[in-house]
């Protein structure tokens, strides 16, 4: 199995103390614990480097969407940008940093006009993610708002704790039209030979996923949006997983079905996200 590592500290220093902030400010016991049980609520993850964060368009975006669907209003970006500043202005400039938005208002409850969204911000030493290749095991999932980054999703934890337990390193997951969606906390992407294969199924767009998109589009890669099935695989040349932590680790199987590693496929995930531009909120 492959060696998983979530996070480290950059430069080989003890890891930076947790820093959490609530509406641009240092957050207190008072202001964390009716947070500690919640479960309505969306976030996006981000890797800050230097200060600067690739892709910070797309986080913002999946901000607004996210707050109009599950709360009927967002805040503004410039907000949230303003609350971003706050919060890496007293953190390292290297950290992975969570951005989570809730409503006051609590949840089991019937929508409450009006509330204006919080945001709560979680900054933590760089990810780095696992080293791979990985072993998918594949299950029968469908994610509740496939197109949210919502909290509270029990089911990824307990498929990737299940997979381990039978040999591999995490799990995707399959739709009821048998269908590849996304693995646990990861996107997934093919290589057919000469383009990328995105899967066609309910799932999350993920970030790092819209960086590649547009980065590859400008190099030229060929795309395609298909559905892809388990009896898809033989014929792929390779697969990868795909989070805030990387634009790519390679899988060499899924299922009891084996892929190619494909260095150059994943190299070329790498390049395509290098040249993305990191961005200052």
């Amino acid at each position: 199995m492959a060696s998983f590592s979530a996070s480290s500290a950059s430069s080989g220093a003890p890891a930076s103390p947790v820093l959490v902030h609530r509406d641009g400010r240092a957050a207190n016991a008072a202001d964390l614990a009716p947070l500690a049980f919640a479960g309505y609520a969306h976030f996006t993850a981000m890797q800050v480097r230097g200060g600067r964060v690739r892709g910070l368009d797309l986080h913002l975006a999946r901000l607004r969407s996210a707050s109009v669907q599950l709360f009927g209003l967002a805040l503004p970006d410039d907000e949230v940008l303003s609350r971003l500043r706050a919060a890496l202005g007293a953190a390292p400039a290297d950290l992975s940093l969570t951005a989570t938005v809730f409503s006051p208002a609590g949840e089991f409850t019937a929508a409450v006009d009006g509330v204006r969204p919080s945001l709560l911000l979680r900054a933590e030493p760089p990810a780095t993610g696992p080293e791979g290749p990985l072993a998918l095991d594949v299950v029968p999932h469908e994610r509740v708002l496939p197109a949210v980054k919502h909290v509270g999703e029990v089911a990824k934890t307990w498929y990737l704790r299940q997979a381990a337990a039978r040999g591999f390193d995490d799990a995707a997951f399959l739709d009821r039209r048998g269908r590849l969606s996304e693995a646990t906390i990861w996107n997934l992407a093919f290589w057919d030979g000469s383009a990328v294969v995105w899967p066609v199924a309910g799932m999350l767009t993920g970030t790092t996923m819209g960086i590649l998109r547009r980065q590859l589009d400008r190099l030229g890669v060929p795309q395609r949006d298909r559905e892809v099935t388990p009896a898809d695989l033989p014929a792929l040349a390779g697969a990868v997983v795909m989070n805030s932590w990387t634009p790519g680790i390679a899988v060499h199987r899924i299922g009891p079905t084996p892929l190619p590693e494909a260095p150059d496929f994943v190299d070329l995930l790498h390049r395509a996200h290098r040249a993305e531009p990191p961005t200052a909120p």
